[in-house]
């Protein structure tokens, strides 16, 4: 009986993680929206159809363009980018473009403002993004 409250938690955070397929994109986006300023905690899988490279971080996009509505980034910290480039030989810009992945982690909403020269601008635009902090997180599929 003691063991109850603990596996009765365990029960609730298994249940609390969700499973989205490359073809739920638009299903998570609005799920992380609705949730909003709180994130998707999940596993996912998209196709990676572009890459870009930020501030020190690497950003995967499922679009071409990460700004289009129906994009999703993966945000990958410099430690990840490192450690991955350790296992692999290869920058993960490059590794995973055209590859399908699944990631774990938490899909959430976030606000972008627009930069002119450096310099931060009063327009913004909204996007899904999955921060990748260990390289467990992510893996090719």
């Amino acid at each position: 009986m003691k063991y109850l409250p603990v596996a009765f938690a365990l029960l609730l955070g298994a249940c609390s993680s969700t499973t989205y397929k490359l073809e739920q994109t638009m299903d998570l986006i609005a799920a992380s929206e609705a949730k909003a300023p709180h994130g998707v905690s999940g596993t996912f899988e998209f196709e990676v159809k572009a890459a870009g490279k930020v501030d020190g971080e690497i950003f995967l996009n499922t679009q071409e363009n990460f700004r289009d509505r129906r994009s999703i980034s993966i945000a990958l910290s410099p430690e990840v980018i490192r450690a991955f480039i350790r296992k692999e030989g290869l920058s993960p810009k490059v590794y995973f473009i055209g590859k399908k992945i699944q990631v774990t982690g938490e899909a959430k909403r976030k606000q972008v403002f627009l930069k002119s020269n450096g310099i931060k601008m009063s327009s913004y635009f909204f996007l899904t993004e999955i921060s990748v902090t260990s390289l467990d997180q992510i893996k090719e599929i």
